[in-house]
């Protein structure tokens, strides 16, 4: 049966070279969502020094500046996206986190960049849920695993070009030296940064709204009419929480077990070009190319191969494969995570380092593939913005702040960030496992729910 089903969904005549050239194009997206996002980690120490912080202070612009209203306002975006153009969402979205980007290069203190930091987490808002909703309208889903894989390595792919082009750009600049630009005064190298590497995503948003179309919406729930037709019914945000309190297990271990996975993945991330800088005393050029490589590697291989499992899983005929996927990836974090900061060597560091991201990778995809098979469509963007205020929450301001305030106040030695990434990062990712495991029968149960043929 379950084969039958699957092989319907294929529609061998069906091209699907558009759908391809939208995950191409929201992936692009992606890539700058994640440089504007990611390059201000590179910058780590002049901003310190100019700004005279610390390094909880300076998790808080990289973590919960950013997190505070990319979480909330998902929420709100999110309702639009499961009703209105997706395609204007994005556009918009781009365009408001580019120019975000560029005004913190002409932050003068912590409050004004942590403001600019929260605008640029305000675009970034409105791009996934709005994708996650398009490519899974667009494929077929024995495909959207692997869809969806290739649109989440544009995270990582990102993430690689904001630490190789983010650490070009500051060797750049930094030969400039302090620049005076009209009308915003004196510039210096990590200001001007910024201004590279947001400005051009206007030029995205642009492309995006010019060509891409907003397909058919598939899945779609709804009630008899009075002529024997169905009428299409819409859901309210209090329809969206209760109808996550009526599959509150399911919900439970997807929100929280990949919250903690993702915890893992910034606890490393957010923080390698911080230890790599401090133990080998490396150019943040060489850093930058050094993590560029393995983030681009490693990580986009990680979220690729959890995409191609998702989909093996699903043919298998495992109704549960994003969580089981995800498991697994959150099992193979722990040990290179908890063993890299222990190697004294720069090779064998950087080696379990890369070993630990691909692993760490994998709920990027994993995850997005399980949220669209939670839901009736008019709520899928909805429940993937709760998704993203449980990540943030738990990910990019839990991993980038424990990490942060474990060197602080528990190894009290800035040279010891690595033990603080290796005890957040592994505990992460052995919880995060621990409650997909635990929500494997709920997760089934709710897809057989949802389940319903696709036109």
């Amino acid at each position: 049966m379950e084969h039958a089903e699957l092989s319907a969904q294929e529609q061998p005549g069906k091209s699907l070279a558009y759908p391809w050239y939208i995950v191409s194009l929201c992936m692009v997206a992606y890539i700058f969502s994640f440089i504007d996002r990611q390059v201000i980690t590179l910058l780590i120490q002049p901003i310190r020094a100019d700004l005279q912080i610390s390094d909880t202070q300076f998790s808080l612009l990289h973590g919960l500046a950013f997190a505070l209203l990319y979480a909330t306002a998902g929420i709100p975006i999110a309702r639009l996206a499961d009703s209105r153009s997706r395609p204007m969402i994005i556009s918009v979205g781009i365009f408001v986190w580019s120019l975000a980007t560029a005004l913190c290069g002409v932050a003068k203190n912590f409050a004004q960049l942590f403001m600019a930091r929260m605008a640029v987490g305000v675009g970034e808002a409105a791009l996934s849920p709005a994708a996650y909703s398009m490519i899974t309208d667009s494929f077929p889903k024995s495909r959207l695993g692997m869809a969806l894989g290739v649109y989440s390595s544009g995270s990582f792919l990102g993430g690689g070009l904001a630490f190789i082009i983010g650490g070009a750009a500051i060797a750049l600049v930094e030969q400039w030296g302090a620049q005076q630009v009209p009308l915003i005064g004196l510039v210096k190298p990590w200001q001007m940064t910024f201004f590279i590497v947001g400005l051009p995503g206007i030029l995205v948003a642009a492309l995006f709204i010019l060509t891409v179309r907003d397909p058919e919406r598939k899945g779609l729930a709804g009630t008899a009419d009075a002529q024997g037709g169905m009428a299409v019914q819409s859901f309210s945000f209090g329809d969206v929480l209760r109808y996550i309190g009526g599959h509150r297990r399911t919900f439970a271990s997807h929100y929280l077990g990949f919250g903690c996975m993702s915890l893992a993945l910034f606890a490393l991330m957010n923080w390698a070009p911080a230890y790599f800088l401090r133990k080998f005393g490396m150019s943040v050029r060489d850093v930058g190319l050094s993590l560029g490589l393995v983030v681009l590697i490693g990580n986009s291989a990680g979220v690729l191969a959890s995409g191609w499992l998702t989909d093996r899983l699903t043919r298998r005929g495992y109704q549960d494969a994003p969580m089981r996927a995800g498991m697994i990836g959150g099992l193979g974090v722990i040990i290179p995570a908890a063993l890299f900061s222990q190697v004294a060597g720069f090779n064998g560091t950087l080696a379990l380092l890369a070993l630990a991201m691909f692993f760490a990778s994998f709920p990027l995809a994993t995850s997005a593939a399980a949220l669209q098979l939670m839901a009736p469509n008019q709520m899928r963007a909805q429940v993937t913005a709760l998704f993203f205020l449980s990540m943030n929450i738990l990910g990019i301001t839990g991993g980038t702040t424990l990490v942060a305030l474990c060197t602080d106040y528990l190894f009290r030695d800035d040279i010891l960030v690595g033990y603080s990434m290796s005890l957040i990062s592994a505990l992460g990712a052995l919880g995060g496992a621990l409650l997909l495991f635990w929500g494997l029968g709920a997760f089934t149960r709710t897809h057989r729910e949802v389940a319903q043929p696709e036109h």
